[in-house]
């Protein structure tokens, strides 16, 4: 899988949201002031070139989908910030974010307690 622009996350970010959508739908889903029809169109087909989206024909026009899922573009993107980032490593990443985005006491218990859980959970695996 490509890392996706800017310009394409957003795009991506409305067909999760939508499911299928021609491009006049896409757009209704930007804020003012909206790309115009064109840009959108192009960033479409550069989004299929890259086969994470397809589209099927209706009519005379183009309705568009995502062919990936939404967790499957954040678990890349994840991987990809880590790499980059944290050399690989979710001890360095975890610690960057509850250090540097000074989370508060009730937030860090919360992370506490999921991560307890997951502990939890894969001691009692067979």
């Amino acid at each position: 899988m490509k890392e996706l622009t800017r310009a394409e996350e957003q795009i991506m970010q409305i067909l999760w949201r939508i499911g299928k959508g021609h491009v006049h739908d896409i757009l209704e889903y930007f804020p003012e002031p909206r790309p115009a029809y064109n840009t959108v169109s192009t960033i479409i087909r550069i989004l299929e070139k890259k086969k994470v989206v397809n589209h099927e024909v209706i009519g005379k026009s183009h309705r568009y989908y995502p062919l990936i899922s939404k967790r499957e573009y954040t678990r890349f993107s994840l991987k990809q910030l880590m790499k980059g980032y944290f050399s690989n490593s979710h001890k360095q990443m975890v610690s960057f974010f509850t250090h540097e985005e000074n989370l508060p006491v009730k937030e860090l218990e919360e992370i506490k307690k999921m991560l307890e859980q997951q502990i939890e959970a894969k001691t009692k695996k067979p």
